[in-house]
């Protein structure tokens, strides 16, 4: 007995130590960080092959959309939310407690759609309403399904609060909480980015198009610098990330902002705001935002340069400053979604993408950007004092046919009085 106890003590510290061991080896791996550097990378041409390859598939497919005009955006909006959102269910997902509940998934996509079914309905309908002012029937019935938009969502969401409720099982409440809770934190996440997504594209290709065209020329420069530079480990959370691909595409990403957002000015497809949900071509005022300004060049500038002037549009000062976000603060979104995956184990949120990833892990920094973009162009860029362009955009907006004509009666009315 007394062997016995004299064997297993010494066990039991030398268990201790193996442990401690365990636990201090993840530290040193994650400080140096060696293996995991793109730069010390045996397969990296491999991998950058392929992600090449289906990032120009992505960004082809990409052209032609914007191409294709607002409303074709907004459905590859959609797209999008439907493939992250499946994505992010899939990640609480067990098939054997699923197995136990027939219809829970269902139910799921039942709030999907009931929230994409407001969220939409709230950002369209006016200019659903505008696209059939000429038909008065379609914008009489129109008109209706707005006004009752609102009760209708909110008994679809109470159909859906009933049947779950009604199908919770003993021995498995926990598992459908938790289910109930992450569906809610989803809709959340997918729906409020993707409704400022929405109201940017409509502001003006231009306001979708820039920032989200900086969040992939940030995220391709970081790679290629990391690829090439990268030897200083930026964040704990990502081990590939290095501050040579940071600060190497945080120049880049400046610079792009200030010359695509002159590219991209110039044409009225991008920046005239779209009132209605037609396809046709858009022709307005630019407004003094996209018209050029020139500037001659200094005396110290060399004799062999062929321009003596040049011509920047004022909206390149405010691409500066959504090229400093998306370069310094939007890839935190990124770094939010790398935590996220460490938390559930995982390396991507799904595989759709080759070499990518998931839809949502190209989406991470989209997010955080999409919301920025929105709230500075309606704090600097939005006129904040009352124009006549702006009272008459309420008017055709939120009055009837029949009270738009009223309208204009009382006011010759007045008109006449004072004359």
């Amino acid at each position: 007995m007394q062997k016995e106890n004299n064997t297993s003590t010494p066990s039991t510290p030398a268990r201790m130590r193996h442990r401690r061991r365990s636990t201090e080896v993840i530290p040193e791996a994650s400080k140096s960080n060696g293996g995991h550097l793109l730069v010390d990378d045996r397969n990296k041409y491999r991998s950058m092959l392929i992600r090449a390859y289906s990032t120009l598939w992505m960004i082809g497919g990409f052209a032609f959309i914007v191409y294709m005009g607002h409303l074709y955006i907004t459905a590859m909006v959609v797209v999008i939310q439907i493939f992250m959102a499946r994505e992010l269910f899939n990640l609480l997902r067990r098939s054997h407690e699923d197995r136990h509940l027939p219809g829970f998934r269902l139910l799921n996509w039942h709030f999907f759609f009931t929230a994409m079914l407001f969220v939409y309905g709230r950002l369209l309908s006016q200019r659903l309403v505008n696209t059939v002012t000429s038909d008065k029937f379609l914008y009489q019935l129109v008109s209706s399904l707005i006004k009752y938009h609102m009760v209708a969502c909110y008994f679809l969401y109470i159909a859906g609060f009933m049947w779950f409720i009604l199908t919770l099982k003993k021995k498995m409440y926990k598992y459908q909480f938790g289910q109930y809770a992450w569906t809610h934190m989803i809709l959340i996440v997918v729906f409020t980015q993707s409704s400022f997504t929405v109201a940017n594209i409509f502001e003006g290709i231009f306001w979708f198009l820039l920032p989200a065209s900086l969040i992939v020329i940030n995220d391709i420069f970081a790679y290629i610098f990391g690829f090439f530079f990268g030897r200083t480990p930026l964040i704990k959370l990502s081990p590939k990330k290095t501050w040579e691909g940071f600060i190497g595409a945080s120049v880049t990403t400046i610079i792009s902002a200030f010359v695509l957002a002159n590219i991209l000015g110039r044409y009225q497809w991008l920046t005239c705001p779209r009132k209605d949900l037609s396809t046709g071509w858009l022709h307005c005022d630019p407004g003094p935002l996209f018209k050029p300004e020139h500037f001659t060049l200094p005396g110290w500038v060399p004799l062999w340069f062929p321009q003596k002037e040049i011509s920047v549009l004022p909206v390149q000062w405010h691409a500066v400053w959504l090229g400093l976000f998306a370069s310094i603060i939007a890839p935190f979104g990124g770094f939010f979604a790398s935590g996220f995956k460490r938390a559930f184990k995982i390396k991507d949120f799904g595989d759709s993408i080759p070499g990518h990833g998931g839809i949502t892990d190209r989406m991470d920094c989209q997010m955080v950007m999409a919301v920025f973009a929105y709230i500075y162009h309606q704090s600097f860029i939005v006129p904040q004092s009352i124009s006549v362009e702006m009272i008459l955009d309420q008017i055709l907006t939120n009055l009837s046919l029949e009270e738009q004509h009223a309208l204009l009666m009382k006011l010759g009315q007045i008109l006449q009085e004072r004359l």
